[in-house]
């Protein structure tokens, strides 16, 4: 069903992977980013907080796959909203204006992650109301306006790729080597809790199935991961092994953690409301952070595998030699 697809938020590690694979598959490939990349695919230049450079982007297309989102843990509550909510509603304005198409809406499972530990959940129904953080709310609010959108000529679906790395990552894995080489590393808890995450190769051929198939995605959202979860201080020792950063020697307690989050978010808070403080864009830890280290969130991935006809070809110990070699090289 290869026809012309916009890629939004092309410039990061996975919608570039997206990008490249939707081209090997035959579609003609146009990626929406706020500057040149001189890639490989067709370029318009916007940002999706701007109405008439999103209408021009999609005019013409016949699917957009939208990853573009601000995924920081703090921020300005506003810039959360224009990007992610606002920015999603341009694209779906934009898709109706020109009389339908498909969008593939690439989400996260923290829009229905309450706190709580997640253990062979399902997708579970995004909730703004109760998810944790600016951007597990405005994400949550953003699938669920995407969603809603689906029917008649405009299909959407919905892939919520967890915790996603490779080579190249600048969120996960890059933090993680920072934090590691200055020592400010921390095991929150036990280090036990089952947590999965997706291999690059792995999220990009999801979300690529899913637009797809999306006659048969439509109308639903799909937790996508590699189905092989480890404990968390497992995982991170190596992520820091792989990489040739320290592994993390300092652990916290849960308790600590959570006030310490709550500590430096009120000085997040401070810092954007005085003129002249500089802002805090990398806090040692919020609750957010507290929660993730700490619970378990792993999920069933049957529903996704059986409608999407996809499975995760890297397993995690072979990207985790991916990363090594990347790495070393």
């Amino acid at each position: 069903m290869a026809g012309r697809v916009l890629v939004t938020g092309a410039s990061g590690m996975l919608g570039g992977a997206v990008a490249d694979l939707l081209a090997t598959r035959g579609w003609e490939v146009t990626v929406m980013q706020r500057r040149t990349a001189g890639g490989r695919h067709r370029e318009t230049l916007g940002d999706v907080r701007d109405p008439e450079a999103v209408q021009r982007a999609v005019r013409g297309q016949d699917a957009v796959v939208h990853l573009a989102a601000k995924v920081d843990v703090v921020g300005p509550w506003r810039d959360f909203v224009d990007v992610n909510v606002r920015g999603t509603r341009r694209v779906i304005e934009a898709l109706r204006a020109q009389g339908g198409g498909s969008l593939v809406q690439v989400s996260s499972p923290s829009v229905a992650h309450t706190g709580s530990s997640l253990t062979g959940a399902g997708a579970g129904t995004a909730t703004p109301m109760h998810a944790r953080g600016s951007y597990a709310r405005t994400k949550a609010a953003a699938e669920l306006f995407a969603l809603e959108a689906d029917r008649d000529d405009l299909a959407v679906t919905a892939v919520r790729p967890h915790l996603v790395w490779g080579p190249g990552d600048t969120q996960l894995v890059g933090r993680i080597a920072e934090r590691a080489r200055q020592g400010r590393l921390a095991l929150v808890g036990s280090g036990t809790a089952m947590v999965d995450t997706t291999y690059v190769d792995n999220a990009a051929a999801a979300i690529v199935a899913a637009l797809e198939r999306i006659d048969v995605a439509r109308g639903e959202a799909f937790v996508v991961t590699n189905g092989e979860p480890r404990p968390i201080g497992e995982l991170i020792g190596a992520i820091c092994r792989a990489v040739g950063a320290p592994e993390p020697r300092l652990r916290l307690p849960v308790p600590l953690a959570w006030g310490l989050g709550a500590v430096v978010e009120g000085a997040v808070a401070l810092s954007e409301r005085l003129p002249g403080v500089p802002a805090i864009t990398q806090p040692p830890m919020t609750r957010f952070l507290a929660e993730q280290l700490s619970t378990a969130h792993w999920f069933d991935q049957r529903r996704t595998r059986a409608v999407l006809g996809w499975t995760p070809e890297v397993s995690l110990d072979e990207g985790l030699r991916r990363l090594a070699d990347a790495s070393s090289s």
